[in-house]
């Protein structure tokens, strides 16, 4: 028998978005239940383990005063809760791990603290209901509505909620599909979209690689390495055509420049500071920054060398899908076998750094990778409008032109247009684009009423889900959602209705900018700013 709920709102999917959502839902005085497929809310941040990508910008005051909150509290679980030194205790802009990827690289359980105390009084409230490890398995639709959500639990029982406005912030659109929501898969064409970098036709099987992310620490002196994995021999060996040589290697491929360079996992001692090498580009702990001898340096394992490209996710069967999965997983492992076992030392005749510890700890797992992996592309909606790079990208605009203005705007981000490897055998798409907004056309599905995107499932295409699929911006985007399903609510009209009406427009753009801190659009100087 099915256990019935009811609240005003349902977000399904717990990740960067649906937290964010579930935050602004309760902050507006409605009822929320935030279904989560997976033992740990915070996707990306937490059982993905992906540090945050952020724009060059995220240290002002243009950041969503809710994003720049939840930073700052990480910080403050720093030092609150470990011994740091004076100058480490005494940084404003503390960086715990001093990763190059990230002014605030930190471990994923510290995110995930955060995030509990961030929904705590809400939840005390009764306007927060967490729901973890249901995933949802069915819809109800009459019409134009969706009328219940089912959400199965481990044991295989179920759950079913009726509410007023669904989110779907899950981490690959999962809603969509059951609710038969008009979305699109994998690479648009250029005969459909003219974008530059598009495909010349559709492939909705071209999409971008996974990764299945790690932590480590490096112990010397010690043997910690892992048992053969079983497809070590094929990823020793295989070469994809676009790539230059085997994936178990140093070399890679530049993402910009698409030249081939080597950069090892060290070029100098670990705890030291900058280098140029894979240790320090995501380090999470810097072990110089503690007192004490309990610390070593730790780092997360999101480099090119684990991107799985060989099967898709979306569009193919069950099996299929496990299989990719699994494929993930055994290329990861297969990475840090190779990493203990046989490769090369940057100086003298090495090889092999059997040292190399997995920590399993800190990513929430006994195996010692993520719980999750880290999904950079979804089902994405047919929305009232789609960003086209010709909106975004530098060399797609009109030269000093900035991004386009969208007058529904919801919220700001930046970030390339960064695609990873795909499952159709693309290298890197790596390339410009101005600092942009989100717009509200982008959350809202062309058909049904009462259903909003909330992650990386907005209306972007193949190309522009490239820069709109980051932590801040996916933050924002779920804010921006549950601020709307509140809104409509509170006045009893639909979200389509509040982007075409003037009136509802305006006061719906006001309580993100006056209640919720949420900024609209970037000063012109940065607009047209061509960022690194």
């Amino acid at each position: 028998m099915s256990t019935q709920l009811r609240t005003d709102v349902l977000v399904v999917g717990g990740g960067v978005g649906g937290v964010a959502a579930a935050l602004a839902t309760a902050k507006l005085g409605r009822q929320v239940i935030l279904a989560e497929a997976t033992e740990w809310l915070g996707g990306q941040f937490t059982s993905q383990a992906v540090p945050p990508d952020e724009n060059a910008w995220i240290e002002t005051q243009l950041t969503a005063v809710s994003y720049a909150d939840f930073r700052q509290r990480i910080r403050r679980h720093y030092r609150d809760n470990y011994p740091l030194t004076p100058r480490a205790a005494a940084d404003p802009l503390l960086n715990p791990g001093l990763g190059h990827v990230s002014r605030l690289c930190h471990e994923p359980r510290s995110a995930l603290a955060v995030i509990d105390q961030m929904l705590a009084p809400w939840q005390s409230a009764g306007r927060v209901t967490v729901l973890l490890r249901h995933e949802p398995v069915a819809v109800d639709t009459t019409g134009e509505q969706i009328t219940a959500v089912t959400l199965r639990r481990p044991d295989g029982s179920d759950v079913t909620v009726t509410a007023d406005y669904i989110l779907d912030a899950t981490e690959l659109g999962d809603l969509l599909p059951l609710a038969g929501v008009e979305h699109v898969i994998g690479a648009e064409g250029q005969d459909a979209t003219d974008e530059p970098h598009a495909l010349p036709v559709a492939d909705p099987l071209n999409q971008q690689a996974i990764s299945w992310c790690f932590a480590l620490e490096h112990r010397p002196g010690e043997d910690h390495t892992i048992d053969r994995p079983a497809g070590y021999d094929f990823w020793r060996t295989t070469v994809a055509p676009f790539w230059p040589g085997p994936q178990l290697s140093w070399i890679d491929v530049e993402p910009v420049t698409l030249s081939t360079r080597n950069r090892p996992i060290f070029r100098g001692d670990p705890g030291s500071g900058p280098a140029d090498d894979l240790w320090h580009y995501r380090r999470i702990l810097a072990a110089r920054q503690f007192t004490g001898t309990a610390f070593a340096d730790v780092t997360m394992v999101n480099w090119p060398q684990i991107d799985y490209w060989q099967t898709p996710l979306l569009g193919v069967d069950d099996a299929t899908r496990a299989t990719a999965l699994d494929g993930a997983r055994d290329l990861s492992l297969s990475f840090l076998y190779w990493m203990q076992t046989e490769a090369p030392h940057p100086v003298g005749d090495g090889a092999g750094y059997p040292g190399l510890r997995l920590r399993g700890d800190i990513t929430g797992t006994a195996d010692g990778l993520a719980i999750a992996p880290y999904i950079r592309e979804s089902r994405r909606i047919q929305a009232e409008f789609t960003v086209l790079e010709q909106h975004v990208g530098v060399d797609a605009r009109p030269p000093g032109a900035g991004s386009q203005i969208f007058a529904d705007s919801v919220g700001i981000g930046h970030y390339r247009i960064d695609l990873h490897p795909s499952t159709a055998g693309r290298t890197y798409v790596d390339i410009e684009s101005y600092p942009f907004q989100i717009p509200l056309g982008a959350l809202i599905p062309i058909r049904v009423d009462n259903l909003l995107a909330a992650g990386k499932n907005i209306g972007t295409t193949h190309i522009t889900n490239g820069c709109y699929r980051l932590h801040p911006v996916e933050w924002s985007i779920g804010e921006a959602a549950g601020a709307m399903a509140a809104y409509c609510l509170d006045r009893g009209v639909p979200p389509r209705k509040v982007r075409t009406d003037h009136t509802h427009l305006a006061d719906y753009q006001r309580l993100l900018t006056d209640t919720l801190g949420v900024t609209l659009g970037w000063p012109d100087e940065i607009r047209r700013h061509r960022a690194p």
